[in-house]
């Protein structure tokens, strides 16, 4: 499979041949839905907490007598069922997180990558450089390029200028190679991958 590689000033730069194998599967929702649920559980707080009725400030004394009263017998007010006193059952401080196979979680990957590539949603850029932090001047360069909703994902490592220009532009995220994942790939509209990206891709996948 061939990408036209485009430049930031919205020129061209030639070819680049992309893996079928990464870039040409047929997309499989299924699996891509459970790289993202594993994603969003792992990343759940799970600091919820109510009160047991063990945990309540209150006396332990018995309300009132056991019988002849011709009322409910209680014990103290701490129970579920009165005002200000513990939850039954409530939720607790716990981790959301649950396992999914490595193998899983690549195949996901390469099944999200496939889906821009097929929708074509998927631009390769020579490289997301820029001599000087201008945001400005950064924001009327993706536009020439059609870019209002998207993820660029550059190599190893991020180029200064460009990071920086780009951290003021709404709806766009930039990313190294090493922190691609399937939630942020499907959030954005479209996918930028520069020459450098799709190389680490291919040599991950090896």
């Amino acid at each position: 499979m061939d990408f036209d590689v485009k430049t930031l000033d919205g020129g061209t730069d030639g070819t680049i041949t992309v893996s079928d194998a990464i870039f040409g599967l047929e997309p499989r929702q299924d699996l891509v839905q459970r790289v993202v649920r594993w994603q969003l559980s792992k990343r759940q707080a799970g600091t919820h907490k109510t009160k047991t009725r063990g945990e309540i400030n209150a006396t332990g004394k018995k309300m009132y007598k056991q019988k002849g009263t011709g009322r409910a017998r209680h014990s103290d007010r701490a129970a579920p069922q009165f005002r200000g006193g513990g939850k039954a059952f409530g939720p607790v401080v716990r981790s959301h997180a649950h396992d999914l196979p490595k193998k899983v979680r690549a195949l996901g990957l390469k099944h999200a990558l496939s889906t821009k590539a097929r929708d074509g949603k998927l631009i390769v850029l020579a490289a997301a450089a820029t001599d000087e932090a201008k945001t400005k001047a950064l924001s009327v360069k993706l536009a020439g390029l059609g870019l209002s909703n998207a993820l660029i994902v550059d190599g190893t490592e991020l180029n200064v200028g460009f990071a920086k220009a780009s951290r003021n532009i709404p709806n766009l995220d930039l990313l190294s190679v090493a922190g691609i994942n399937v939630y942020d790939i499907l959030r954005r509209d479209t996918l930028v991958l520069t020459k450098a990206a799709v190389e680490s891709l291919e040599e991950r996948f090896k």
